[in-house]
């Protein structure tokens, strides 16, 4: 049984509180350590906290689209607790008046075409400041035996999401995460990249045990902050295991004040006990003296919604039963919004559907690879991509060339063809031309074998024939007039 408690780092250019700088903003993320600070993240005598407006219409963005209920009051708590990361020794947030108030999504729980969903209740979605970093070792990799602290991530607004316990599988778990991350990127408020720590993932896990006409249910654990899927997964399989198998060894069940958290080992594939868990009367919560609390207007909850754009598991529903893409391609090109918009505009300038994606997952994602860049950075314009897509169609480039040419796309604004010729990739389709090629194959001894067995009736053997021709011609020879004209030579022999 298990309950997810997710942080999202929001992508504001400000942080929650303040006008310093904020390190979930993609222009900041590489800051030096403490650089992203002030008075007000410090923690100083005297300073006073600013709402910022823009991280609130995120937070409201991300709960319409979990259908939860906009409060239409709310306000600021102070959560104490000492911490080195903490100068304050509290953290803003909201306890009992949280923005976002219970709502449900549904999830798939397969990756079959028409795979049954689940839904998920969600308990809360409310809006805080993030704590700092500690360091465990120093820049550059070296050991130290101390902690040292970083406050760049100190006050950077911070969406925590609370579910009901409605897991029952590490594979659930994951399809909600992925959901949830990709609802996060398509709205655009949060960059939600797990290896940078902008969407950290904690369940909550317990077993319900079922023996002898009894059930009895092991104490909550908390895992703190996974930041990949498969950590996800093998942190909330192990710790199934793990419970059942203390609580055969000591019989230990719930009960109040036997909360508590563990650590992930990504090595050692364990988690590791750090400390037992507060009760919410540990964190003394009482209403922040500087903050007033807030009115959110029917209006302004209108205006968000207008903002809300089709969601992830809508568009990928639509490319499967639409466009009939399989849900894996459907999965690829939905994980990356920018992928996305980049394959809507090849199908908006006029390519198939089915041929768009595949030329987005292979030949251009391919090329970004090769290039340590995204799709969207290879600036390959559209048009350009349909252009050549043409030539492929009416056999002017052949497949093979087609993928060198993606290449010799970005940042060009002239004729694809023009392109092509000087770079040598037209197809050759001449007869004369191509009968050399031909020749100089079939006068390979070792091909002689692979002639007989064409003539032998071995039809699929004159592929490997074609593939050595267009080798030879780099790509150029029609692979159609090749084969036709292997089988002529071939029968007159």
């Amino acid at each position: 049984m298990v309950g997810m408690e997710i942080h999202v780092e929001l992508a504001t250019r400000s942080k929650m509180f303040t006008a310093a700088p904020n390190i979930a903003h993609p222009d900041h993320y590489d800051a030096k350590p403490n650089t992203l600070t002030d008075p007000v993240v410090l923690g100083m005598p005297g300073v006073l906290p600013v709402i910022n407006k823009q991280a609130v219409e995120m937070a409201m963005l991300v709960g319409l689209a979990l259908g939860c209920r906009i409060a239409s009051f709310t306000k600021w708590d102070r959560k104490s607790y000492y911490y080195p990361d903490l100068p304050k020794n509290y953290q803003i947030s909201q306890y009992d008046l949280p923005l976002c108030g219970e709502g449900a999504i549904d999830i798939p729980v397969s990756e079959e075409p028409d795979a049954a969903t689940k839904t998920i209740r969600i308990i809360r979605a409310h809006l805080e400041e993030d704590a700092g970093k500690l360091l465990h070792e120093a820049p550059g990799g070296l050991p130290i035996d101390y902690s040292i602290v970083d406050l760049n991530r100190s006050g950077t607004p911070l969406l925590e999401i609370v579910t009901y316990p409605d897991f029952e599988t590490p594979q659930e778990v994951v399809s909600f995460a992925n959901v949830l991350r990709n609802i996060c990127r398509h709205l655009g408020v949060s960059e939600a990249v797990m290896q940078k720590g902008h969407i950290r993932f904690e369940p909550n896990i317990n077993v319900i045990i079922e023996t002898g006409g009894h059930e009895y249910r092991t104490p909550i654990v908390e895992i703190k902050n996974l930041n990949s899927f498969k950590a996800v997964f093998s942190a909330v399989k192990y710790e199934h295991r793990r419970q059942v198998d203390e609580w055969l060894e000591t019989g230990r069940v719930a009960a109040s004040g036997q909360k508590s958290t563990r650590g992930w080992d990504d090595v050692k594939q364990v988690t590791i006990l750090q400390r037992e868990k507060e009760e919410a009367h540990d964190y003394r919560y009482f209403p922040d003296p500087d903050l007033v609390p807030f009115i959110v207007s029917d209006e302004w909850i209108d205006q968000i919604k207008s903002r809300l754009a089709e969601l992830p598991l809508t568009k990928h529903d639509r490319y499967v039963t639409k466009y009939n893409l399989s849900p894996k391609a459907a999965d690829a090109l939905i994980d990356d919004p920018k992928v996305c918009k980049f394959y809507e505009e090849l199908i908006a300038v006029g390519i198939d559907p089915k041929r768009a994606a595949n030329i987005v997952l292979n030949p251009l994602q391919k090329l970004a690879n090769e290039k340590q860049t995204t799709i969207d950075e290879l600036n390959i314009e559209p048009n350009a991509i349909a252009e050549l897509d043409a030539l492929i169609f009416d056999g002017t480039v052949s497949s093979t060339a087609a993928n060198q040419a993606y290449g010799f796309l970005r940042g060009e604004s002239r004729p694809v063809v023009e392109i092509i010729d000087e770079h040598g990739l037209r197809q050759v389709s001449d007869a004369v031309a191509l009968e050399k090629f031909i020749d100089n194959v079939l006068k390979h001894p070792p091909n002689h074998a692979i002639v007989a067995d064409i003539q032998a009736g071995k039809d699929k053997a004159i592929g490997a024939l074609i593939g050595q021709v267009m080798k030879l011609s780099h790509g150029q020879a029609n692979p159609k007039r090749v084969s036709e004209m292997i089988r002529e030579k071939v029968s007159e022999d």
